[in-house]
């Protein structure tokens, strides 16, 4: 019953604080763009075209506040957005970050090995980052592109959990076996948090526990 009463608090703190104040602090095309490390950050990783731009306004509850694009692979930029400063210049709360899509197959050689330079980096560098969350479309699956992603962080030792986008797009029982899948195989992932959270940035699957997650990774 305690953790059950836990778990209902969390979500009810966690939705008051993304009700609060949440604005965009600025976008780092390289490493000393960077904002100092001041606060816990939790970053949002996912391949183009997985909704991790919508997920994250219906996480906000802001339809702007991540630009979507219709030109996969275009953003090649951190962003980071200010959670719960009242202020501006006020130190917030904790801070989330955009990182860029994943597995374009048109994006430039050039332009990949920039991302990857980054993101590598990023993940091995950032004491602040707290926890990474990839993003799976659910109608698909773990794709090599992911797997590649979350070697990535496996290696560099950086905490990430699995979110499952566009959770609507499927039936019930195609999602239970996609969910089951995605399990068995983070099950022998070092740095991956053994849960799944299946969302849906349309129907609003998910959204509370999610918010939950991010809330538990930056104070916990």
């Amino acid at each position: 019953m305690n953790d059950d009463q836990d778990s209902l608090d969390r979500v009810e703190t966690a939705r008051k604080i993304f009700a609060g104040p949440i604005a965009f602090l600025k976008s780092a095309p390289d490493l000393k763009f960077l904002p100092d490390p001041i606060v816990n950050e939790v970053a949002f990783a996912g391949r183009s075209n997985v909704g991790k731009s919508t997920l994250l306004n219906a996480l906000t509850n802001r339809n702007g506040l991540a630009r979507t694009s219709n030109t996969p692979g275009r953003t090649q930029e951190l962003n980071f957005f200010d959670v719960g400063a009242l202020e501006p210049g006020d130190v917030p709360l904790f801070r989330l970050v955009d990182m860029p899509g994943y597995g374009y197959a048109k994006a430039p050689k050039d332009v990949v090995r920039k991302w990857r330079f980054l993101i590598n980096d990023y993940l091995r560098g950032r004491a602040v980052l707290k926890r990474t969350l990839v993003l799976i479309d659910s109608r698909h699956g773990i794709k090599d592109v992911d797997r590649d992603i979350m070697k990535m962080l496996d290696d560099a030792a950086v905490s990430y959990r699995i979110v499952m986008t566009k959770a609507d797009k499927v039936k019930a029982t195609e999602l239970t076996a996609v969910t089951a899948r995605t399990l068995e195989e983070i099950r022998k992932r070092p740095a991956a948090h053994p849960d799944v959270i299946a969302t849906s940035s349309e129907g609003g699957l998910g959204i509370a526990e999610l918010r939950a997650a991010v809330l538990e990774a930056v104070t916990d």
